[in-house]
């Protein structure tokens, strides 16, 4: 009988140092394939409304695939497409230079059009479990963004409706249909 070595978040360091994408699942290795140009887009578009917001409003730091340990014993590294950290948090734990130990405040991802709802579902649960506080799920396709709060405090936006940042970018609004405009 042969046993399975769980990788640690240290491990992936080491092998993504060349410049190949993975996440880490239960100390496993899951390929993060490219994303196409429309998923890309709105990343940016969103990144950027981000951006602009904490420029004015330095409440923390916005980016793009940065890694965060969201669970040791197996180890869970996630990049989600974006994320904030606030400044509370960034005073307390730093900014590495490796993947972070800790979870972010906001974790983003836009979903690709391979994506599977079970995966997605277990990656949010996972978020949750780990101390993300808010989670929002972009979806190009219905033109909509799911925003977790908690198992409980689940939302659907639509075009005609505005994302906030609720309490962990408070005063941060924009509306749906502008994060699709392309």
């Amino acid at each position: 009988m042969s046993t399975k070595t769980l990788l640690t978040s240290e491990d992936l360091w080491k092998i993504v140092a060349d410049g190949s994408r993975y996440e880490l699942w239960d100390g496993e290795l899951v390929p993060m394939t490219p994303v196409g140009m429309q998923h890309a887009v709105i990343v940016a578009r969103l990144g950027n409304f981000l951006s602009n917001y904490l420029n004015q409003h330095p409440l923390g730091v916005v980016g793009m695939e940065g890694g965060f340990t969201v669970r040791r014993q197996p180890d869970k590294v996630f990049a989600p497409d974006l994320h904030f950290v606030s400044k509370d948090r960034l005073a307390k734990e730093g900014i590495t230079e490796k993947f972070a130990d800790y979870p972010p405040d906001l974790a983003v991802e836009v979903l690709s059009p391979d994506d599977k709802a079970s995966d997605l579902q277990r990656k949010v649960e996972a978020y949750l479990a780990g101390g993300v506080q808010t989670i929002w799920i972009v979806e190009p396709g219905t033109k909509t963004v799911t925003v977790y709060r908690s198992h409980q405090d689940v939302k659907i936006l639509t075009a005609d409706q505005e994302l906030d940042g609720g309490d962990v970018i408070p005063g941060f609004r924009v509306k749906i249909s502008d994060i699709f405009a392309i």
